[in-house]
């Protein structure tokens, strides 16, 4: 069973920036297209960037041109920076597979965007 660990979350000042890291076991990580996903109170959660096993990037609207992703395949890792966040970044960030997620979520990293 694959696990995911993620961190790097916190509390930051709108226009502020963060990195999130994300870390998953198993052998066969480099060829999985992996994402960030986020779920914000109340609300569904969504996919906001991934990243293939040939480093093709896609992102939602909301956050092109703010959050890179980006990932090292030899520590099993992919990372989400994150530059002039908004209030409307708050939510849970969660890394994952793409587009079918495993059946096992990590705990997810906490954002919270506020002054």
């Amino acid at each position: 069973q694959v696990q995911l660990v993620e961190s790097g979350g916190g509390l930051v000042q709108p226009g502020g920036s963060l990195r999130l890291s994300c870390t998953a076991s198993g052998s066969i990580f480099r060829i999985w297209t992996m994402g960030w996903y986020r779920q914000a109170p109340g609300m569904q959660r969504e996919l906001v960037a991934s990243i293939s096993n040939g480093d093709n990037t896609n992102y939602v609207d909301s956050v092109k041109g703010r959050f890179t992703i980006s990932r090292d395949n030899a520590k099993n890792a992919v990372y989400l920076q994150m530059n002039s966040l908004k209030p409307e970044d708050t939510a849970v960030y969660y890394c994952n597979r793409v587009p079918v997620p495993f059946s096992s979520w990590g705990q997810g990293t906490q954002v919270t965007v506020s002054s």
